[in-house]
Parts: structure tokens; C-alpha cells; sequence
């Protein structure tokens, strides 16, 4: 029988990481090494690129990238059983500092030691590959351009060197550049679970749209959806509804609160202003009749162009939703909002549907979310978020763990035969 341990286990940092599993899950990262490395015809020693990157679902620069980390950047084409421990403990189960100091060199494809524009790019490219299957085709599209320009436009690029004229991401802003993408940083630190297991940050909510409305005058698109849902919980990912459409509705507060009012669960609510500018908030309550701020610390602000940015509470106040309705006092301004303060909200539509403002807001750490504070809505969209029935929380529950759920995997390898023969 191979043996996937290569003693003595000289490398301290191998000791460490495996501190961090149990025996259970150690054995089970053997197994899983055995497996591959058949796989490889190492004879039970190591794993090969290219099943590695078959494996785990990742190919090209960013698969190349991975396997060099993981192997700690050796060049000799093998990954150990201690690589693979050291690995996992260091990305899956290290700090926070740890995991996003492994994550800051994986982005760096070209491995000189500066994470790039051309490098975030590259990783951007191999994510919408991977999440929504894009084919050789699509990337020279305007709208893939986009949605690919409105993550790069969300990070901080500066020119740190004067050897390189490239801009570059310093660690600290590429931190905040996964503070404000929560989607992309949920699906880079998921990248050695396989991905038949449900890799996180790879959920896209079905958009269900009305069917007397072309699809081209939508505003949220999958890349968009897929986003927003970064913050939210696996339950919220299922389907999204479309609500309320300015082009179908009309500009009217009243139809607007007329479609929604049947619907009790947390909605996302999106505008498109003359300027061209795309954003909006996430409700997590519904919209009903108030006359002070309410809501919970679920509800966030979005940017979605020119720039993709999640804006989470900051626990400052709790001036979370807005909805007033019939009021005749100018202390009580009819409309719906997120955040600020009256008259000065993160994010405000008046009743009347035609005008609104975005200010810098305590509430969210946000910016004004647009060209300018003043709002002149062309486009409004309310997509209703369709939670999922207990019944099928309950059966993602019983999938249990990433390594629990490896048997499954460990059992499909065996009937078709992968699995090492000796066992």
C-alpha cells in the first residue's frame, strides 16, 4: 500500500497545521491524498497538477497559482500529504490573518510578489468562468466588460513601486477590497473544498422575472445577484422575484407598495439614476407604514455600477429602514429609505417616485452612493427574496460538514474504482 506520509515529517509548520484536525479529519485528508495519488500513478506518494486541478475544479493561472501554494512553491510537480495538511490548516482553519495572507498570494498569478490589476483581472476572468460558465465568447461582451470593471473599480489600486508601472493592491486595501466584495472573499477562501460539495460563495439566486417585461430593461443581472447575495444567508439564495418594475408599473409609490405589500419577506430594492449610476439596499423587513426609522442590522446598501460595493451596518445608530406613508409633517418625509438621518438618509426615494438623495451615512460606512447626493430615478426595481421552506433547511443541515460530507465523495471514488485498491 502507497504510503502518503513521507517520514520523518521535518517541516515544523506540518506539526503545527496538524494540531488543527482531528484524527478523524486527518485520516480522512489521507484517504483523500491515497485517492488522487492513484490517480496520479504515484504510487500512492503524491498528487499531480493536473488531478489536483481536476479535482477541485480550478484550471488555468489560477489553478497553476493554487498548486504552487500548496506545494509551497517547491517547482517539483508533487503535492504530499504534508503539503496538503499544511495547506488546509493554514487556509481553511488559520486566523483571519493567516487565511487572507494566503488568499493575497494566491491572487498574485504572476507570482512577483505584486498583486496587480492584470492579476485581479485574471482571477475575476477564472471566478465567472467557474460560478456562471461563461464561455471563450462572452468575455469581449460590454456588459461582461462591466460587471468585470465594477469589482476592479471597487479596490484601491496605486502605484506602490517604482520599478513596475503597473497600480498594485497593498495587503490592508486588498483587505478592504474583500470587506466590501463579500462574495468574491467567500468563494477565494472556499477553493479546496471540491465543488461538488457546494462550494461556498458560488450560489447564484434564480431570478424570476414577469413574463410582460423584456428581459434586456432588467437591471439585476446574475453577476449582480450573485453579489448582493454575499451577505446573505444559504436560505436567501434560492429565488429571487421580481416585484415592482418602473417600465411595467409606472413610478408610483402607491403600485410599488400595492405589489409588495403580499409579500412579507426581506426584498431588494434597486435604482438606476439618469447619471447611469446602479444601486439600492437590502430590506430585511418588509416595507410597512412607519413614522421613525425600524428595521434590523440584516439590511445593508449595495452599489452595483460603476462600482460593486456591500455596505454593512456599523452598529453606530440603528437609523436602518424608512417608510413613511400619508404623513403631513416635513419631520416626517413620505418615501422609503436606508440609513442617515431624516432628510439626510444613506439612500432616500421620495413618495412621489421622481426624485430622492444618497449621502455619506454613519449607518453603513457608506459613501454617496452616486454622481451626485441628488437622485433623478430612470429605472426602479423591488425583487422579493424567497426564503426556503424548513423542510429543505433541514436537508441541507444533514449534509453535515465539508469532511463529513468527503465520505460521500470517498464512497462515489470507490465504485468507480479511483479509490486506492488496498482498502
Amino acid at each position: 500500500m502507497g504510503n502518503a506520509q513521507s517520514p520523518p515529517h521535518k517541516d515544523p509548520r506540518f506539526a503545527s497545521a496538524s494540531r488543527a484536525f482531528t484524527h478523524t479529519e486527518l485520516q480522512d485528508l489521507k484517504s483523500l491524498l491515497e485517492s488522487l495519488a492513484a490517480q496520479s500513478h504515484s504510487d500512492g506518494q503524491f498528487i499531480s497538477p493536473s488531478v489536483f486541478q481536476t479535482y477541485f475544479g480550478l484550471h488555468g493561472r489560477l489553478g497553476d497559482r493554487m498548486f504552487d501554494l500548496v506545494t509551497q512553491q517547491r517547482k517539483d510537480q508533487k503535492l504530499t500529504f504534508e503539503d496538503l495538511v499544511v495547506a488546509k490548516g493554514t487556509y481553511e482553519k488559520g486566523t483571519r490573518d493567516d487565511i487572507e495572507e494566503f488568499i493575497y498570494k494566491l491572487l498574485d498569478l504572476n507570482g512577483d510578489g505584486i498583486l496587480g490589476r492584470s492579476d485581479l483581472e485574471g482571477v475575476l476572468v477564472a471566478m465567472s468562468e467557474y460560478i456562471f460558465k461563461t464561455k471563450n465568447s462572452e468575455p469581449g461582451s460590454s456588459t461582461y466588460r462591466e460587471t468585470v470593471n465594477a469589482f476592479l473599480n471597487a479596490a484601491r489600486l496605486t502605484k506602490h513601486d517604482e520599478g513596475h508601472t503597473e497600480e498594485s493592491l497593498s495587503f490592508e486595501d486588498f483587505r478592504t477590497w474583500c470587506t466590501l466584495l463579500p462574495s468574491v472573499r467567500k468563494f477565494l477562501g472556499s477553493l479546496l473544498i471540491p465543488p461538488d460539495q457546494g462550494r461556498p460563495g458560488s450560489q447564484v439566486p434564480r431570478l424570476l422575472q414577469l413574463e410582460n417585461i423584456n428581459s434586456n430593461m432588467i437591471l439585476l443581472n446574475e453577476v449582480y445577484a450573485w453579489h448582493i447575495g454575499g451577505i446573505l444567508p444559504h436560505q436567501e439564495l434560492g429565488e429571487w422575484k421580481l416585484l415592482y418594475h418602473s417600465a411595467v408599473n409606472g413610478l408610483s409609490f402607491n403600485t410599488f407598495v400595492g405589489n409588495i405589500s403580499n409579500d412579507r419577506g426581506p426584498t431588494v430594492f434597486i435604482i438606476k439614476d439618469k447619471d447611469g449610476y446602479v444601486y439600492g439596499g437590502y430590506a430585511s423587513q418588509p416595507w410597512e407604514r412607519h413614522g421613525d426609522f425600524y428595521g434590523d442590522l440584516k439590511s445593508f446598501l449595495f452599489q452595483l455600477y460603476p462600482k460593486a460595493s456591500i455596505y454593512r451596518p456599523t452598529g453606530a445608530n440603528t437609523n436602518l429602514q424608512w417608510c413613511a406613508v400619508n404623513f403631513g409633517s416635513e419631520s416626517i418625509p413620505n418615501g422609503i429609505g436606508f440609513g442617515g438621518k431624516v432628510n439626510h438618509f444613506g439612500l432616500f426615494l421620495s413618495a412621489n417616485f421622481d426624485q430622492g438623495h444618497t449621502f455619506s451615512c454613519t449607518t453603513f460606512g457608506s459613501p454617496c452612493l452616486s454622481k451626485t447626493s441628488r437622485i433623478c430615478p430612470e429605472v426602479i426595481e423591488c425583487w422579493g427574496v424567497v426564503r426556503k421552506a424548513a423542510d429543505e433547511e433541514k436537508l441541507d443541515g444533514a449534509k453535515g460538514t465539508v469532511l463529513e460530507r468527503f465520505k460521500e465523495d470517498r464512497h462515489m471514488l470507490n465504485m468507480v474504482g479511483l479509490a486506492n485498491s488496498s482498502e
